[in-house]
């Protein structure tokens, strides 16, 4: 059998919510709020447009405030048959919340998103892809079968480990150094799959300018992350056996690749990954179902932190 691999990409819905200080609790700019709407709006037209010339299905995680501030917007998505996962309410970074403020939040997204879809979401990316030691077990207990926001592998999905049942002691050098001269426990595998999340296949992070967050650019040059993308895909084809397989999901926002010059660079990338042999365009439920029933190798994050 040839080689398969399954390309994904997953939208992150963010729109006004990513902008109302959901971590410090400042007011909002106005400015930065219209950029939300320009995402929602603009930006979400312009790539289900995108999606419906390449014949492309993709997943999109909405936080529900999205989905209640855009209701319209949201329906063209699942109308085009796109799959809807779970962002948070106000995109919430999770390692700020404690472990009830999490768990209301899951509950109050997961309904409005099962009341608006008419189904259950089954994925789950956290805010900025910030988590917290109680994530797993909590997307365990409300059903979700799938997260996109661990980082163990890059290609492969797995089962991701719980970091509730793992120790791990920070260095607190106000303590005698045998206080943290201790290696981590042993991971221990969950239920939940992961669509690994990558940072190098971010839209945010170079194309997004925001004054007060130092990891964003905002100008780099579409043809540097075309090549950054390039080569991360063309290691892992040469490295992949014909008869194996292996994800690439990709991460981006409406209201970055929205942007004209992104737009193109997709357009690129799109139809140079699509003259590679093997490769299929799917959704992120559909590398869950795949993974579970045996079709994909993934790989094991256990017993220790050994990936095999």
């Amino acid at each position: 059998m040839p080689k398969r691999v399954l390309c994904s990409y997953g939208i992150d819905i963010d729109a006004v919510s990513g902008w109302i200080n959901t971590k410090t609790g400042a007011p909002a700019n106005p400015t930065d709020v219209s950029r939300g709407v320009f995402g929602a709006t603009v930006g979400i037209d312009r790539l289900l447009k995108l999606w419906e010339k390449y014949n492309i299905k993709t997943t999109w995680f909405a936080p529900a405030h999205s989905v209640e501030s855009f209701p319209k917007q949201i329906r063209k998505i699942v109308d085009a048959g796109h799959e809807l996962g779970l962002h948070g309410y106000t995109h919430e970074f999770v390692s700020t919340l404690d472990e009830q403020q999490q768990r209301d939040v899951l509950e109050k997204s997961i309904k409005v998103l099962q009341e608006f879809t008419g189904k259950k979401p089954r994925g789950w990316t956290a805010p900025a892809w910030s988590t917290s030691n109680e994530t797993i077990q909590l997307l365990e207990e409300f059903g979700i079968e799938y997260d996109h926001s661990f980082m163990h592998h890059d290609s492969q999905p797995y089962y991701v480990p719980s970091p509730h049942l793992t120790t791990l002691v920070t260095t607190d050098t106000s303590k005698p150094a045998s206080h943290w001269m201790q290696p981590m426990s042993t991971l221990k595998a969950s239920s939940v799959v992961e669509v690994p999340a990558n940072w190098h296949l971010d839209d945010w992070p170079p194309f997004q300018l925001s004054l007060t967050q130092a990891s964003t650019h905002g100008y780099v040059d579409t043809a540097t992350i075309e090549r950054l993308w390039k080569e991360q895909f063309e290691y892992l084809y040469r490295e992949c056996p014909d008869d194996g397989s292996f994800v690439f999901p990709i991460s981006i926002h409406p209201q970055v690749s929205g942007k004209p010059q992104v737009i193109l660079l997709h357009e690129r990338f799109i139809e140079w990954l699509n003259s590679h042999e093997g490769v299929e365009w799917v959704t992120m439920e559909q590398i869950v179902d795949e993974f579970k029933a045996g079709k994909l190798a993934g790989v094991t994050v256990e017993g220790g932190v050994e990936l095999s």
